[in-house]
């Protein structure tokens, strides 16, 4: 359930970790599985004692990088540099040593070091024409760190280069290029929708106007007509627009004062209909 919901829900995923860790705290793939559920619900003090209890058990270097992260998530990056050049990360495969360059160039920004940052992120797995799971995200952050440097063309070709790898959207890539490249996106297609919708929706406030009933004539109703009228529409449920007219219109009985009616007008409109 942790790995379920820990992308959409991550508060109901870290609510199960939590359950876990009462049932099976000796188990590593619960202790691991409840440092990332903190982990994404910004508990880094937590996460980083779960996972280290997790490597405790199983010996394996492979939480290194994310552990460093919870140091610079609990505001310590000088901690994560020294993590960067521990041994443990020789001991990572390839995608968990690009994983830790990435957290170790954050760190380097995390401390305005941003050309330090830059030159941390430039490695052979950076320059490598292949396509890997960390190519998109490897160079969009060498992109945006050249951006922060103020060196725009250069962000702007690796943004367009992480745009390529990224077939599975997992960065904005698209949406940081076109920001560069001053391209504003109109969804025309909702912008339909709504129009449609306003003509599809009766304004409420402001009662129909049947075609038999000029404006000029319904403007000037005696106030207890239109009362009457609101009241029926009201308790009936029915849209006075689509009642026949002979329905629609009140008997004169129901006026209280036919000295109220001031025009011809008034009286054809409240009058009703013998024939």
């Amino acid at each position: 359930m942790v790995a379920k919901l820990i992308d959409e829900d991550p508060e109901g995923a870290y609510g199960y970790s939590r359950v876990a860790l009462r049932l099976a705290s000796r188990v590593a793939a619960v202790r691991e599985a409840a440092g990332f559920a903190a982990y994404a619900n910004q508990k880094y003090s937590e996460a980083l004692a779960e996972f280290r209890a997790a490597r405790r058990m199983t010996g394996s270097v492979e939480l290194w990088p994310v552990m460093a992260d919870c140091e610079r998530g609990l505001g310590r990056p000088e901690k994560t540099l020294d993590m960067a050049g521990a041994p443990e990360v020789h001991k990572l495969d390839k995608a968990g040593q690009v994983e830790m360059r990435l957290v170790a160039a954050g760190a380097r920004r995390d401390m305005g070091q941003v050309d330090a940052a830059i030159v941390t992120l430039q490695s052979p797995e950076l320059a490598s024409h292949s396509v890997q799971p960390w190519t998109a995200r490897l160079r969009y952050a060498y992109a945006d760190a050249l951006l922060a440097a103020e060196r725009e063309d250069e962000a702007r070709e690796w943004f367009a280069k992480a745009v390529e790898a990224d077939k599975d959207g997992s960065t904005d890539a698209s949406d940081r290029l076109a920001e560069l490249d001053g391209v504003e996106f109109v969804d025309a297609f909702n912008g339909d929708e709504g129009d449609q919708g306003d003509e599809a929706e009766p304004d409420h406030e402001a009662e129909p106007v049947r075609e038999s009933e000029p404006q000029s004539v319904r403007e000037s109703e005696p106030e207890s007509v239109r009362d009457a009228r609101s009241a029926r529409t009201v308790e009936s449920g029915e849209d006075p627009a689509v009642r026949p007219a002979a329905e629609a219109v009140e008997p004169i009985d129901s006026i209280e004062s036919v000295e109220s009616v001031e025009s011809v007008e008034d009286a054809v409109v409240v009058e009703r209909d013998d024939d």
